[in-house]
């Protein structure tokens, strides 16, 4: 019997799952499915032993036969059987230890019902252009599949099991009062004049739409530390600029959106490092493989062909002033007309305001908008080496560059984006109070509407994060890679990971979600695909083989991401940009699959034949260039009746 086994943090037990406990002595066993059952896949119980002073022996069986023997000591468990597949139906769940037997009913659903939640979501999401709506409904869907399609219970569960938890996590409170003191700080620099100090500067320089759209991806590209901080950053700060040039707002969306994930991604200094190394580092240690993560993280980055081909296009465009497909009729409408957004658009944020309108006769300096940004910089760098850096000797790293990369590896980066959106709102609202811009009560004032702006970005991103664990609850990743693995061959590996990639990542709307599913199972598949032809661990092709499809997972998890309504780095770049989400999405999708189909098909598969990335990276630039002229048509044309 194939089974694993992880100890989970302790959950409230029998959520209408089913769920039993019984007692032998001072012990007590309780056994429940842990989330769904999907038929013709994995088996997924949770088994808890209480009060336990030594491993006890537990048998589990399912309808009277024993699939699992093994010891569990004093805790909470999830054991994980991949040799027992069930069609849908119901069964009897029975654990025994120790003479005593608790026994539930297990209900096993159909694998595609594990889609329902993703699918409903984005499909009236897109429809209806109902954001919050479609999102709730998604969970609702999920709850009501999970819940035995009791209408009044998954309600409750909609919001107790899913989105309360999504609002308690650490992780993500941080990413919300982040956001939400970002937010506060945009409010208060666009009161005190910062905003508009920092528009008359780029002026100089920026003065048609053209130079604006090259400073805003500049921009994108020089904050590659954290994609979060990136989207926010930029997007808030080149809107009122973008806007007095008749740049549409999807446009905006779309440049933010096209650096922030892939810039960060790829570069061996960023918030993502760390999470990307330890993932690599953990599956090649599991097979015993003489190989460093870092090091494998790097040799990746060339075969990384969405992202660097996401920046390369999002450049091109910006200098080519052309656009194709939705995107080409916004900015037609926008330089046209001059509305940034659509008649009858929603923004995921409002700085508009006439609250934030600065005070007549006050002066306009870009220092109180340059230094809180400034500010959101050099604490999140400074907090990212604090924490990374905590409990850890630099005399055990003889080189610099070890040191930096095993500090990055170890940073918190939650903390430090907290530390650094607190430090930008106080500095943001001292400097108009120490320059009598603003008084006291127009100081709290703008900070308020700033949180107000922000209101509808936290919802979506909390309902966003809901559908992540209705779906992790539905095993919905375990579903999708059920359906691909029969598929994977030695040549087309690389690409039949990256596709999948993208789906779980367009799934789920997590890039970070995906890369945590997928990197522990598709390192040994590659390992397994490359001895098995003959390869072995010290040769080129072995090497390719790995390297390939290790930066599939990595491009493949920010290509669906991009191409998700319900990915939160797609809505925060909504919310900085003050852009119609749905629009942003529609507007950016063509050119999202533009880049990934061209890495797919002049990277992925060429390279794991044997061509050289850079020949890759090469020809994919040049037909991007070429593509763009040939078939973008100027943004500047009029529109036509």
């Amino acid at each position: 019997m194939a089974t694993r086994l992880k100890v989970a943090a302790p959950v409230v037990l029998g959520l209408a799952l089913g769920a039993a406990s019984a007692s032998f002595g001072e012990t007590t066993l309780a056994i429940e499915p842990a989330g769904a059952s999907l038929s013709g896949t994995q088996i997924h119980l949770r088994v808890a032993v209480d009060d336990s002073p030594q491993p006890v022996p537990v048998s589990v069986a399912i309808d009277g036969r024993v699939v699992e023997e093994t010891e569990l000591a004093d805790g909470e468990h999830e054991l994980v059987l991949d040799d027992v597949a069930l069609p849908s139906g119901r069964y009897d769940l029975t654990a025994t230890a120790g003479g005593t037997t608790a026994t539930t009913t297990m209900r096993v659903i159909p694998g595609w019902l594990s889609l329902l939640p993703p699918l409903v979501a984005i499909g009236l999401a897109i429809a209806f252009k109902e954001v919050l709506l479609s999102l709730f409904l998604g969970v609702f869907a999920g709850a009501l599949t999970l819940y035995g399609w009791n209408p009044f219970t998954a309600l409750g569960r909609t919001v107790d099991r899913f989105i309360v938890p999504s609002v308690t996590d650490s992780g993500q409170a941080s990413i919300l009062i982040f956001t939400l003191m970002l937010g506060g700080m945009v409010g208060l620099v666009t009161k005190s004049g910062g905003t508009h100090g920092i528009v008359e500067r780029l002026s100089r320089y920026a003065t048609n739409a053209t130079r604006g759209q090259v400073a805003t991806w500049l921009m994108g590209v020089l904050i590659f530390f954290d994609d979060y901080s990136n989207s926010l950053i930029v997007g808030s700060t080149m809107r009122p600029l973008s806007d007095r040039l008749k740049i549409s707002r999807e446009k905006l969306a779309y440049i933010v959106d096209s650096t922030a994930a892939p810039i960060a991604s790829v570069v061996p200094f960023s918030s993502w490092i760390g999470f990307e190394v330890g993932l690599i580092a953990a599956a090649v240690a599991a097979l015993g493989l003489p190989f460093d993560g870092y090091n494998l993280f790097l040799a990746s980055i060339p075969f990384r062909f969405y992202p660097i081909f996401a920046l390369v296009l999002g450049l091109t465009i910006a200098i080519s002033g052309r656009d194709f497909g939705p995107m080409l009729a916004a900015e037609r409408r926008s330089r046209a007309t001059g509305k940034v957004a659509a008649d009858g658009a929603v923004p995921l944020s409002d700085f508009g305001q006439e609250r934030l309108t600065p005070p007549e006769g006050m002066p306009r300096r870009a220092i109180n908008a340059f230094l809180p940004i400034l500010a959101i910089i050099v604490v999140t760098l400074i907090g990212l080496y604090l924490t990374g850096s905590a409990g850890l000797e630099r005399s055990d790293y003889p080189s610099t560059s070890e040191w930096i990369r095993k500090v990055m590896g170890n940073a918190d980066s939650y903390k430090a984006l907290v530390w650094a959106s607190l430090a930008g709102l106080l500095l943001a609202a001292i400097l108009p109070l120490t320059q009598r811009i603003l008084s006291f009560a127009q100081t709290m004032d703008a900070m308020v509407e700033g949180f107000k702006s922000m209101l509808l970005a936290l919802v979506v991103l909390t309902l966003a994060w809901s559908i992540g664990s209705v779906c992790n609850e539905l095993h919905t990743a375990d579903y999708v890679v059920r359906l691909t693995e029969s598929v994977l061959s030695p040549q087309w590996l690389p690409a039949m990971v990256f596709l999948l990639s993208a789906a779980l990542a367009f799934a789920t709307g997590s890039s970070w979600g995906t890369l945590s599913i997928l990197m522990p199972l598709v390192i040994p598949i590659a390992h397994a695909v490359a001895t098995q032809t003959g390869l072995s661990v010290e040769s080129a092709a072995y090497s390719t083989t790995l390297v390939g499809t290790i930066s599939s997972v990595l491009a493949g998890s920010v290509w669906g991401d991009h191409c998700s309504p319900i990915s939160d780095t797609t809505i925060l770049s909504s919310t900085a940009s003050a852009c119609d989400h749905i629009a942003h999405v529609k507007t950016q999708i063509p050119y999202a699959l533009a880049a990934g189909f061209l890495g797919l098909l002049v990277g992925d598969i060429p390279t794991a034949y044997g061509m050289s990335p850079w020949i890759s990276l090469l020809v994919g630039s040049v037909i991007i260039i070429v593509a763009v002229r040939w078939f973008g048509r100027p943004s500047a044309e009029p529109l036509r009746s």
